[in-house]
């Protein structure tokens, strides 16, 4: 439950963050009130999955699929592009990610 709690938690920041650029600097009013919700929910459900989840392994995860997530949408939302070196960082994060999963551990 506490890995489903935690998918539920990236998904919820990583539509935060996008709101965050469709709000135009917090000045558009519906965008503005998604943030609100969207890191509210994250950090909630972050919070909960923390208890069965070591905070290294949550932060890992959360922080490499949230700026995969946040790159993909800026691509389909945005018209953002990614340049090689950028995708090379999200490799080593996302390396730096598995790697934690393997030598870590869930108590």
């Amino acid at each position: 439950m506490a890995w489903f709690l935690l998918s539920i938690a990236i998904l919820a920041e990583i539509v935060g963050t996008l709101l965050l650029k469709a709000s135009d600097g917090l000045s558009k009013l519906w965008p503005s009130i998604g943030v609100g919700v969207g890191y509210v929910i994250a950090f909630t459900l972050m919070s909960i999955s923390l208890k069965k989840i070591d905070v290294g392994i949550t932060y890992a995860i959360w922080s490499g699929f949230g700026i995969i997530g946040a790159a993909v949408g800026g691509i389909l939302f945005f018209d953002e592009h990614l340049s090689r070196i950028i995708i090379i960082g999200m490799a080593v994060i996302i390396t730096g990610v598995v790697i934690m999963n393997l030598g870590g551990a869930t108590h």
